[in-house]
This record gives structure tokens, C-alpha cells and sequence, in this order.
């Protein structure tokens, strides 16, 4: 396992994003507010090796695959807990902060929930 979180809250905007854009955002539960608002906060937690294409996520009940990996999400996901996660599935990142999956099993609003595990392997 490389990495293994909890959500611990969201911010009052943070779903939105799921619903509208198809991705969430990550950030550790010390989060500034401003960033917060808009953030799934989870603990924090060591990732013990960098993210690959071909990577396993697995949030609560959901698993997906690792498509893509920004050039940023690397060390702001080590530093800050933060990036975005892109569930369109492209095998080049949208964004330099963004980590692209792809599953059979869209993450749905009911998802995230406080307590659910996010895991990387």
C-alpha cells in the first residue's frame, strides 16, 4: 500500500465539483479555509511512493485505475495532501495538479461520506 487516508469533512462547495465537473479535490484536513470550502479534507497520512499510471485508488467501495499523473500532483499530494482527482479517465492530465482515473463505478455525492478510506496501491 502506498497510501491510506480517511475523509474527515468537505467544504460546502466541494461536491459540486463532483457533480458538475467530474472531479473532486484533495487536500489534508489542515487546510486553510478559503481552500477548504472547496476541498474533500482527509487525514494525514505518508504517501510512501510516488503515484504511477496503473495504480490501484480505491475510495470506500469504489476502485479505479490510475490513467494520468500532473507533473504537480506528486509533490503538492506529498507536501499538502492536495490534488485533484479527475475521473474522465484521459491518459494525459488536464491539469499539472490533476490525477487522472478511470472505473466501471462512477464516484457518486453519496460517496463521501466522513469515514470513508482513501487508499492507493
Amino acid at each position: 500500500m502506498k497510501y491510506s487516508s480517511e475523509i474527515t469533512g468537505w467544504g460546502s462547495e466541494a461536491k459540486a465539483f463532483l457533480k458538475e465537473l467530474n472531479y473532486i479535490i484533495l487536500f489534508n484536513d489542515n487546510a486553510p479555509s478559503e481552500l477548504a470550502e472547496i476541498s474533500i479534507l482527509h487525514t494525514v497520512a505518508e504517501l510512501k511512493s510516488d503515484i504511477a499510471v496503473g495504480d490501484t485508488v480505491i475510495i470506500g467501495d469504489k476502485v479505479f485505475e490510475v490513467t494520468a499523473v500532473g507533473d504537480e500532483a506528486q509533490h503538492t499530494f506529498k507536501e499538502l495532501g492536495h490534488a485533484t482527482i479527475n475521473f474522465a479517465g484521459r491518459d494525459v492530465p488536464d491539469l499539472p495538479g490533476h490525477i487522472m482515473l478511470k472505473g466501471d463505478e462512477a464516484l457518486t455525492e453519496d460517496d463521501i461520506q466522513t469515514g470513508v478510506k482513501i487508499e492507493i496501491y
